[in-house]
């Protein structure tokens, strides 16, 4: 039995270290948002950054998430606060924030993200909002409740801010990004030693702080090995991904046939 949790339940569930599992958006319809909701997916990640979205696809799948009562966060293509508040006034729990290299501007998308604390552009009148159904204040704490921003660790450089960067107030997670982490050291791979102890420096950072940790994994073997390391949640694969693996599977059992 398949069991669909409440969408603003996420950022709780994420700090108290549940396991959750869930998957990148790349096709910029709320198709496919709706197929993982229906399967009790924990998650999703509208990926801004490395697929088509618009604001208007974004607003589109936010729909359907809400509609098919699955958490939607959005990887920004950018962490200007204009399109931080954006994708929040659209409805998303929450912002994966990639290459976040410091202290500092682990700071500034805290604060971009939060009203109480920090400086998010006001307006009750979008999703978020309920149209101007809730009141300010009523909307402010909501918002500040329920906003999930995660922290995307994919950078040589943010290896030796990483504890500080972990503990700044309003970051609610780390992401592990092996596979920037792997170009940019020039590694074999993201299984590749230095990726693997920068993937446990991470972690272990992540941990000092009480802040959960999250990873791309590839299957349940990877899931697993990074579980040990300390990971709580799990991006699987993608949309795109999983249909093609799907598809590829597909043709080549119909392939066998005489």
């Amino acid at each position: 039995m398949t069991v669909r949790h409440d969408p603003s339940t996420f950022r709780r569930r994420l700090a108290t270290g549940e396991k959750l599992v869930g998957t990148f958006i790349k096709t910029p319809t709320g198709h496919a948002v709706e197929i993982f909701g229906a399967l009790a997916y924990d998650f999703v990640v509208l990926d801004e950054e490395h697929a088509p979205f618009d604001r208007g696809a974004i607003d589109q799948a936010v729909v359907a998430a809400r509609a098919a009562g699955i958490a939607a966060l959005v990887r920004v293509a950018s962490a200007t606060p204009s399109n931080l508040m954006s994708v929040l006034d659209c409805g998303a729990t929450g912002v994966l924030v990639p290459h976040v290299a410091s202290v500092e501007s682990a700071r500034a998308v805290a604060a971009a993200c939060r009203y109480r604390g920090g400086n998010r552009g006001f307006s009750n009148s979008p999703r978020a909002g309920d149209y101007g159904g809730l009141g300010m204040w009523e909307h402010v704490d909501r918002c500040d409740a329920i906003t999930t921003v995660v922290a995307q660790i994919e950078d040589p450089q943010a290896l030796d801010q990483v504890d500080a960067i972990a503990r700044v107030e309003g970051i609610d997670a780390l992401f592990i990004g092996r596979g920037d982490l792997a170009v940019a050291m020039g590694a074999k791979g993201s299984d590749a030693p230095e990726v693997r102890d920068a993937a446990a420096r991470i972690a272990a950072a992540g941990k000092a702080a009480g802040k959960p940790v999250m990873v791309f994994t590839g299957g349940a073997a990877d899931a697993t090995a990074m579980r040990k390391l300390g990971a709580s949640a799990f991006v699987v694969s993608s949309d795109q991904g999983l249909m093609r693996q799907a598809a590829a599977k597909a043709l080549a059992d119909l392939g066998s046939i005489d």
